[in-house]
């Protein structure tokens, strides 16, 4: 039997069979042994084989394979990664300027992700009902940003609800992993698109503005218009994986261009003469600040950094 997994509460994952029924799986204890470095070995979105052991339970005795996945470095420091999703059409990444603040570091080292996993990415910048003027000016340079290297950016306010029915129309249809710092307002939107779900909800830490766990587990969660928002606990920090150092400079787009001016093959674009985009940083080609987050993945040599305020 096959199906895809809908559901993961850590220790139960709810799978939607083929034949369309839901069943509750638990993964087979010689499952975990296959070398799979990972605090989850089957993610929301796989689609998995079953074996029934009774009425409505079975358990999980294979993954297909997976056409693309989101991953980062697991928070667990005795596993190497965690993997947030597998199969989607679209990564939706949730920032806010502040009320908490998302920053650039952050930001891109998901979207650097993202290109080395091959997962599009829609950048959705939210509570702007919230910002001064001078945090609407850092939105909107933001968003002017990554729209110039080729990342689609949505403004909206999900709580007076704003904007919402412009991301209705980009999440129809496909499968997408809704994903951002706790407080950001994901669960704030779901509700907005699907009022049904009501969802809980809790505010962020005046004192810290940082944002407190409300999703607790993953959940693929079915669109009206078809498609499926697939719900995961909020990210602290995103710690790259699996990503050699020669390879960083694929996954910036902007960079990787003007990479084929530099006079060595293999620049790593830090201090050797002759480097394209260094001179690309000075002309303002490339933003200083996409810069500092190639540079600091690079640096990034122990996988300590991603614990950092991301």
């Amino acid at each position: 039997m096959r199906g895809l997994v809908v559901k993961n509460t850590g220790s139960w994952y709810t799978v939607h069979t083929d034949c369309g029924r839901f069943m509750e799986c638990k993964v087979k204890g010689s499952f975990r042994l296959k070398g799979i470095r990972s605090t989850n070995p089957v993610v929301i979105g796989d689609r998995v084989r079953i074996e029934a052991s009774g009425e409505a339970t079975a358990f999980i005795t294979g993954i297909e394979e997976r056409r693309n996945y989101m991953i980062r470095r697991a928070s667990n420091l005795s596993k190497e990664s965690h993997i947030l999703a597998a199969n989607l059409d679209l990564a939706a990444l949730v920032v806010t300027v502040n009320y908490p603040e998302t920053t650039t570091v952050f930001i891109d080292r998901f979207l650097a992700t993202a290109e080395a996993y091959r997962v599009p990415v829609q950048l959705v910048f939210n509570k702007t009902d919230r910002y001064d003027r001078e945090e609407l000016e850092y939105a909107d340079a933001l968003a002017g940003l990554y729209t110039a290297i080729g990342y689609p950016c949505l403004k909206m306010s999900a709580l007076p609800g704003a904007n919402v029915d412009g991301l209705r129309q980009i999440l129809s249809g496909r499968i997408t992993l809704l994903s951002g710092h706790s407080g950001v307002g994901k669960t704030t939107i779901i509700n907005r698109l699907l009022p049904e779900a009501n969802l809980r909800t809790a505010g962020i830490s005046e004192y810290h503005r940082k944002g407190m766990h409300t999703t607790t587990f993953s959940e693929m969660i079915p669109l009206p218009g078809g498609g499926y928002l697939i719900d995961t606990p909020g990210i602290k920090g995103f710690g790259t994986i699996e990503m050699a150092g020669a390879e960083v400079a694929h996954y910036f787009p902007e960079i990787f261009r003007f990479s084929a001016g530099c006079r060595f093959g293999n620049c790593t674009h830090r201090s050797e003469p002759g480097c394209a985009v260094r001179q690309a940083v000075e002309d303002r080609y490339i933003s200083e600040s996409r810069y500092r987050s190639y540079l600091n993945i690079l640096e990034d040599r122990d996988g300590n950094k991603y614990r950092e305020a991301y």
